[in-house]
């Protein structure tokens, strides 16, 4: 029996193998890429005292992006994104979703894209951090906005050498996830280059919901080059609410600098503070670094970055949350989290 299950198999595997084959011959025009940042964490110290000493691996990311042109003009992607679910609690396996799905077209200067597709709400900004594989950018870890949208974006540069750029989306203001009801996400970003290495961009949008209004006004200064970074963000959110039971206006505003600078050929050194001068609603949802809510907080992470071969990095670093005090006058405690970061692209 054990060997005509054998047989069988081995039959399937050469029916199989000319397509297989053939689906990859198309690479001429395609590429297939991954990425993948992973932690070893310890929540030392943590507010929440159930927290308070867990330990282990988890799989923050994992992207599998197949790209394709089909001429000068037009080209796709469609990007895969999975995680371990990052609550403390859920012991699922990791389940793929959509990250990216879009088709693009592109002249010299200027993009439109159709479907799901990056929003221009802190995509400047992750940029300038440059380390996406450490914390999400200010806006996101918040939940000021989301990084993808399912829309129309509308990109690209007002002048020949790229100094004034653009990025206008409408889309359904639900991320990557179905429309739920009639209300929609407009988006405009506009950014500046004052020299080759500094950049300064504005940022708005209107998040039209069924039970409340969202709107977001930021500005941005940045500074890039291969041996330093450094970046300085302001970002105001407006929430009006008709939700029964909820507060009817909230209003939040963020800070954050950050930088990371080279040390070595292969080491460099990276730093970050945030501080959110309200209590962050949610935050006690929130993945892998859950926050106390009803009070203000302050975000720090820092670390090293080792180069160990091209496109693999080992991060030793060391998150941090302090709290102000709530309306009785306590103050949560310190969450300090020490965690052996792995990143690497393939």
């Amino acid at each position: 029996m054990k060997k005509r299950i054998a047989l069988l198999c081995a039959a399937l595997f050469c029916l199989y193998l000319p397509t297989a084959l053939a689906q990859v011959s198309v690479g001429d025009s395609g590429t297939l890429t991954g990425r993948v940042f992973t932690d070893y964490y310890w929540m030392a110290q943590n507010h929440d005292s159930d927290l308070e000493g867990k330990n282990g691996f988890w799989m923050r990311r994992i992207y599998l992006t197949y790209e394709r042109s089909f001429s000068e003009a037009f080209s796709s992607r469609v990007r895969l994104e999975m995680n371990s679910a990052g609550d403390f609690s859920t012991s699922a396996e990791m389940i793929p979703n959509v990250k990216d799905a879009y088709l693009k077209w592109q002249n010299d200067r200027h993009q439109i894209l159709a479907g799901i597709s990056s929003t221009p709400t802190f995509g400047l900004t992750e940029d300038v951090w440059g380390y996406r594989s450490i914390e999400k950018s200010p806006q996101d870890l918040y939940d000021f906005g989301s990084s993808r949208d399912f829309g129309l974006s509308f990109k690209g540069s007002f002048d020949n050498d790229e100094r004034l750029n653009y990025h206008f989306f409408v889309g359904n203001g639900n991320s990557n996830k179905p429309e739920v009801d009639k209300g929609k996400k407009v988006m405009v970003s506009l950014g500046y280059y004052l020299t080759e290495h500094l950049v300064i961009e504005g940022y708005a949008d209107l998040n039209d919901q069924e039970n409340q209004d969202i709107k977001t006004a930021q500005v941005f200064a940045g500074y890039q080059s291969e041996t330093f970074n450094l970046g300085a963000l302001y970002s105001f959110q407006h929430r009006e609410s008709d939700i029964i039971g909820g507060d009817p206006t909230t209003e939040l505003d963020l800070v954050s600098v950050f930088s990371n600078m080279r040390l070595h050929d292969s080491l460099k050194g990276f730093l970050r503070v945030d501080h959110m001068f309200d209590p962050y609603p949610g935050g006690s949802e929130n993945s892998y670094i859950p926050f106390a809510e009803n009070v203000e907080s302050t975000f720090i992470v820092g670390g090293l970055d080792i180069l160990l071969e091209e496109q693999i990095h080992l991060m030793p670093n060391i998150e941090a949350v302090t709290y102000g005090e709530d309306s009785t006058g306590e103050r949560p405690d310190m969450d300090l989290i020490p965690r052996i970061t792995l990143s690497y692209n393939f």
